[in-house]
């Protein structure tokens, strides 16, 4: 017993602990005329594709290359989360850029370096996954 005679606050919530599934499990588990209720309507929006590889390898060489281009120090490779051939293309692409800043500016040349990513890491994972361990 509670201090005023009541029953005490645990066993209340004990209580409605227990009757709220059932209760909710009796209004819930059929529809208002007794049948199953009907499923949640589908999602109107598509769902999240999966990145492909060379997607991954272009975001992650731009990203680094446009850091690099800005810092102009390279970093190791794995730190970086870069197979040796995503390193390579980097590589290039940071040169092409360096090329391309001194004459037109930063951003052309981070122009430059999206395209040529997108192109050698497309070229890259054209047939799967290369050959050769997980660092190649």
């Amino acid at each position: 017993m509670g201090r005023r005679g009541g029953p005490r606050p645990g066993v209340r919530f004990l209580v409605f602990g227990l009757a709220l599934p059932a209760l909710l499990c009796t209004t819930g588990c059929t529809g208002p005329d007794g049948s199953a209720p009907s499923p949640a309507p589908a999602s109107a929006s598509p769902s999240a594709q999966p990145t492909s590889d060379a997607d991954l390898c272009t975001r992650l060489v731009t990203y680094w290359a446009r850091k690099m281009l800005a810092d102009g120090t390279y970093g190791d490779y794995q730190s970086m989360g870069l197979s040796h051939g995503q390193y390579q293309i980097l590589r290039d692409v940071v040169a092409a850029g360096r090329s391309v800043r001194k004459r037109q500016g930063p951003d052309p040349a981070n122009q430059l370096m999206a395209r040529q990513a997108r192109t050698a890491c497309t070229a890259r994972y054209r047939h799967g996954t290369p050959s050769g361990g997980p660092w190649t």
